[in-house]
């Protein structure tokens, strides 16, 4: 597995190790189940249940290797970051596009970005170009819209 760093906040850090103790002490225990309950129905050959329950366990074998592997490269995001002028990992920004409403954005690591949630990635189109910006700059995005452009108007 990858040694890179995985940027988190502590709030991201805590819901990986909720998720990863929830997989490993809840849902090992229901796949094991099922897988239990499929070979008591006889041939594992033409055992749709059986197969379905196999690709479940390593789905779930495979997310537990993947957020152990997330938690020991953590690297903790200053969620309060120490110079409001500069757009860091941590910091909330606030940009508009032309004559839109402000926007507010929390560059966050790509393990916890969610779009939806207002958490852009720091490896995302939008998070890179923020990245190491100023109050007043305009960063230019491509999208499948086109090119943006988008106007930083604050940093917290």
């Amino acid at each position: 597995m990858s040694e890179q760093p995985t940027f988190l906040t502590k709030e991201g850090q805590k819901k990986l190790e909720e998720e990863l103790h929830h997989l490993q002490t809840v849902r090992r225990q229901e796949v094991a189940e099922r897988l239990h309950a499929a070979m008591e129905e006889g041939d594992i050959d033409e055992n749709a249940e059986y197969d379905d329950a196999k690709n479940e366990q390593a789905f779930v074998e495979g997310r537990i290797l993947t957020l152990e592997n997330m938690l020991k490269n953590a690297v903790i995001i200053d969620e309060k970051p120490v110079h409001h002028d500069e757009v860091t990992l941590g910091a909330v920004v606030t940009i508009v596009e032309d004559n839109n409403s402000p926007e507010e954005y929390h560059v966050v690591g790509a393990a916890e970005a969610d779009p939806t949630q207002g958490k852009i990635s720091n490896e995302s189109p939008l998070g890179k170009a923020l990245l190491g910006r100023r109050v007043g700059d305009s960063v230019q995005v491509s999208a499948p819209a086109g090119l943006l452009t988008f106007r930083i108007a604050a940093i917290r």
